[in-house]
């Protein structure tokens, strides 16, 4: 088995090995993983953190051996939690890093960094704080940064930052926590998950005080919650159906 960690800001996670396939997630600087299958210019990995899998170009990470993967393992993970900040290198160049990085991995590096660092549990009252951090970052197909997030990247970075662990997709969010009954039960940081015509879980956003929702559609945006779902004021119509609220913490 190989093992590696992200070396740069943002990488793609892909669904197949190719720079035309599916962005499925993507691999924020200091981030370690498995390398489960490596080609000549693709690497297969899963990360440590959600177990989420994807390939990724053999260029963008560094390989590291096991002892290093099982210290990381370990470690309460430190993250950055300024939007935009800058790691310096032995050349004294800058590498930008986006809010989430991982800072566990700077001695490996040889980086340096100066910006905020969030290293414990922080209690479940900040989680609206912090959501308000991507507030109006652009919606992307597996994004995780505030230049491009997804509604389950969203959520699951909000909740990283505050030093919880959650999956990374919706449909797998929604299976942790307690299921409550009614919107009227639910706290500021709850998650609400939302369903197609099929029933399966496509969407997922973050409970607000006062029935209302901060959640990842188009944009990062604030929607009003009722009992149907998720009411947009500004196309007045509910854009996504209620399936389930969850206690996560």
């Amino acid at each position: 088995m190989q093992y590696g960690v992200c070396n740069l800001s943002i990488v793609p996670l892909r669904l197949e090995p190719s720079d035309k396939s599916e962005l499925v997630s993507q691999v924020l600087y200091g981030e370690h993983f498995k390398v489960l299958e490596q080609r000549k210019n693709w690497s297969k990995i899963r990360l440590a953190f959600d177990s989420y899998e994807g390939w990724v170009d053999n260029k963008q990470y560094i390989e590291t051996p096991q002892d290093i993967y099982d210290t990381l393992n370990k470690q309460m993970p430190k993250l950055a939690t300024d939007l935009v900040e800058f790691v310096n290198d032995t050349n004294n160049q800058l590498n930008p890093i986006p809010l989430g990085a991982s800072l566990n991995c700077l001695n490996i590096f040889n980086h340096t960094h100066d910006g905020n660092v969030s290293d414990k549990v922080l209690p479940k009252t900040n989680l609206i704080n912090t959501a308000f951090l991507y507030l109006n970052a652009p919606y992307l197909w597996g994004g995780k940064t505030p230049f491009g997030i997804d509604c389950s990247g969203f959520t699951q970075m909000v909740y990283k930052l505050n030093g919880y662990k959650i999956f990374r997709d919706a449909s797998q969010q929604a299976t942790q926590g307690e299921p409550l009954s009614f919107i009227e039960e639910s706290e500021a940081g709850d998650l609400a998950f939302f369903d197609n015509s099929d029933g399966q879980i496509v969407h997922v956003g973050i409970i607000m005080n006062d029935n209302y929702i901060i959640h990842a559609h188009g944009k990062v945006r604030i929607d009003r919650l009722d009992h149907s779902g998720i009411y947009n004021v500004d196309k007045k119509t509910h854009t996504h159906k209620l399936r389930v609220i969850k206690k996560i913490v």
